[in-house]
């Protein structure tokens, strides 16, 4: 049972990436470019399969808070890629973020 829970996670984490990068190439997308727009479309349908095969082996009480880890990435992602500034109230919300997972988390075990 650890092992399919601990996929499920897994999987959900892979999910929120892919929901944020393909967020981020729209973001960078010159104009309209079609190639970009269906890259990102592509990437974000990625992450959209990853969360059905999540589901499938994991609960939904924990899976979907763990879909809000894409809050934290995208954070990170616009700090490092886009050099936006993320400020004390940012930090402050990925933290109560992580925090709520990881409470989800150990409350399932």
């Amino acid at each position: 049972m650890f092992f399919k829970n601990s996929l499920s996670v897994f999987l959900m984490l892979l999910c929120a990436v892919c929901l944020c990068l393909g967020q981020l190439i729209w973001k960078l997308m010159p104009e309209l470019n079609l190639i970009y727009l269906l890259g990102g479309f592509a990437i974000y349908a990625i992450g959209a399969m990853l969360m059905i095969f999540s589901y499938r082996y994991g609960e939904l009480s924990v899976l979907q808070p763990i879909n809000s880890m894409s809050y934290v990435f995208s954070t990170i992602i616009a700090a490092y890629i886009l050099h936006e500034k993320i400020s004390l109230i940012n930090i402050s919300g990925i933290v109560l973020i992580v925090s709520g997972v990881i409470a989800i988390g150990v409350s399932r075990q």
